[in-house]
């Protein structure tokens, strides 16, 4: 398999390096490079921080800027960040409201924000708060275990709380509006192609000809099944249908549809798969309010889609529209 790049352990602060270069008007990087922060802080706001291994790009550096997040910290890729880099985000970005640390459902990911909160507090330097995301239908939820994963409805709790924090909301009702999105958000996926991990150059799962991969992880975690391939109106009835299941019931209510691509995936398809998602919805009286299509939060170089449903009120919706600047996301 071939990629551009110098090397696999370089490539992902290389890849960093290029997008603080190309994005210097509103991002910079962290002292010593640990991670990638708002080139003009507001200190009078809650720091908003997350961050996750490389290969999910434009998630999280991408999602940087005004209305965001304040800071992204980024670990080799499909590897969490250190709590080292964490804790440097924390100490240069809040100056005094408190952080909210946005942390994908993966057991690095959370244990090493865990580490890196606890090193904040102590000595109550910074005060902290964490929402877990958690919005991946394809993992059965269980008492026992890391539990569903943390996918593309990451980028919606980012922007919802982002937005919060940028119209001045403490610390504290932050946390409750981030767990109210996650509770509110849905996501399944589907892949034809693994994705190929720099470091062997091998893909992550191999499909036959005639296979998809259905609930698919966005590290190319196996999915919930191994299906026989068939044509998008089938695909999108699939993971919309399982969606729909997860909810119980969505008639009469207003929601976000998010479809996103999950590397490789041509925009024309991720628009077919929207029209189709959107047509399967309002057969079962759902109310399309707001939409997101693109290629947000990735796997490196799989080909597959994920759908995303956040259901909305007045509040939720005023949060998604309200303006955003950064490298990836703005309007």
């Amino acid at each position: 398999m071939k990629k551009f790049m110098n090397g696999a352990a370089t490539l992902a602060q290389e890849c960093l390096e290029g997008f603080v270069a190309a994005h210097g008007d509103i991002v910079v990087f962290g002292e010593g490079r640990k991670h990638v922060r708002r080139r003009s802080l507001n200190p009078a706001k809650v720091a908003v921080i997350s961050g996750g291994g490389a290969g999910h790009e434009p998630m999280h550096t991408g999602f940087v800027g005004h209305g965001m997040l304040d800071a992204a910290c980024t670990g080799h890729v499909f590897t969490s960040p250190t709590p080292d880099q964490i804790l440097a985000a924390i100490r240069e970005t809040d100056s005094g409201a408190g952080a909210l640390l946005i942390v994908k459902n993966y057991d690095g990911d959370v244990m090493n924000f865990e580490m890196a909160a606890e090193m904040a507090m102590a000595g109550g330097a910074h005060r902290i708060e964490t929402v877990i995301v958690n919005d991946d239908i394809a993992v059965e939820r269980s008492a026992r275990g890391t539990g569903r994963r943390g996918v593309a409805g990451t980028l919606v709790v980012e922007k919802m709380i982002g937005t919060a924090a940028q119209a001045g909301a403490a610390l504290e009702e932050l946390k409750v509006l981030g767990d109210a999105v996650v509770s509110a958000t849905r996501t399944m996926g589907v892949a034809l192609k693994g994705t190929t991990v720099p470091q062997t150059t091998r893909e992550t799962f191999v499909l036959g000809p005639n296979e998809m991969e259905v609930g698919v992880g966005i590290h190319g975690e196996p999915g919930r099944s191994r299906d026989d391939m068939t044509d998008a109106s089938s695909i999108a009835a699939l993971i919309c249908g399982h969606i729909l299941d997860d909810f119980g019931s969505l008639d009469g209510q207003s929601v976000l549809l998010f479809v996103n691509g999950l590397g490789a995936t041509p925009l024309s398809e991720l628009y077919l798969v929207f029209g189709l998602a959107r047509a399967f919805f309002e057969r079962h009286g759902v109310i399309i309010a707001r939409s997101l299509v693109g290629t947000y939060v990735t796997s490196l170089d799989m080909a597959g889609v994920s759908i995303t449903i956040t259901v909305l009120d007045e509040h939720l919706t005023a949060l998604w529209d309200a303006p955003v600047q950064t490298a990836s996301l703005r309007w």
